[in-house]
């Protein structure tokens, strides 16, 4: 089994700030692929804001098992289209990995239906992050809890629709907690997000932070291929009905003929 990966990166703080450039010099985006490549399991590349079609043609997404999305600085940027192209392959059976900031990008607002906010404060806290659900795949060989010397706190309300399962949650210095690692599924595709990664801090670096990402990749995974069909909408004609009927009333549309959308 190999597990076709793309790690994508907004790759902006690593160019205009000097504390990021200094703990990701080849970009978070590298390291984080970098992390995932060490496991035979799972073959990563990446893809950049900056390329053409944000390194997200439709071909490359068609070949993608899982999608690691890291932005912050200019959601906005993303191409709406390259956005519906994410979504339709999410609903087709594609994992998405959404990471830290990731909570306010396009696809995942677009996915969730919500506004995905919550509080936040930049204070370099520790954050102590509690396995609550340690027979979950995602869990597997993490601890009790762990912690990050410094990070950046998230706080509740998350305004995100109720997950199906809660793997972690995280308790910061000031006192906050928030439920940072959460699942969903939407058509035929798993979804995860995972709160810790803000990109002043070497989070990317640390190995249990590395084991949760290769995990969710593993968990994501879709080992059945895509289901094309979830965007059927076929008119189904009267002589193709499991019982016999007979056809009475007006109606809108001939037999076969497409619906509205």
């Amino acid at each position: 089994m190999t597990i076709n990966t793309v790690v994508w990166g907004e790759n902006i703080h690593e160019h205009i700030n000097e504390t990021v450039r200094a703990v990701y010099p080849n970009g978070m985006h590298n390291t984080i692929a970098d992390a995932l490549n060490k496991d035979p399991e799972i073959n990563t590349t990446t893809a950049t804001l900056q390329e053409p079609e944000h390194g997200l043609s439709q071909a490359r997404l068609d070949q993608t098992d899982v999608l690691v999305w890291w932005g912050h600085k200019d959601h906005g940027a993303v191409q709406d289209e390259i956005v519906e192209r994410v979504a339709k392959r999410v609903w087709e059976g594609m994992g998405l990995i959404v990471l830290h900031s990731g909570h306010f990008s396009k696809p995942f607002k677009r996915l969730m239906g919500t506004p995905c906010a919550l509080k936040w404060r930049e204070a370099g806290e520790r954050e102590r992050i509690w396995t609550i659900n340690p027979r979950h795949p995602i869990a597997a060989g993490l601890p009790e809890h762990f912690e990050l010397e410094n990070e950046e706190m998230y706080g509740e309300q998350f305004s995100v629709p109720e997950p199906l399962e809660t793997v972690f949650i995280s308790w910061f210095q000031g006192g906050e907690v928030f439920r940072s690692g959460l699942t969903w599924r939407r058509g035929a595709g798993n979804i995860f997000y995972f709160r810790p990664g803000h990109e002043t801090y070497p989070t990317y670096h640390d190995d249990n932070i590395q084991k949760v990402i290769s995990n969710s990749v593993k968990w994501a995974y879709n080992p059945v291929g895509a289901l094309k069909s979830i965007h059927d909408a076929p008119n189904v004609p009267v002589e193709k009905a499991l019982e016999p009927i007979e056809e009475r009333g007006p109606k809108l549309h001939q037999a076969g003929e497409a619906g509205y959308r």
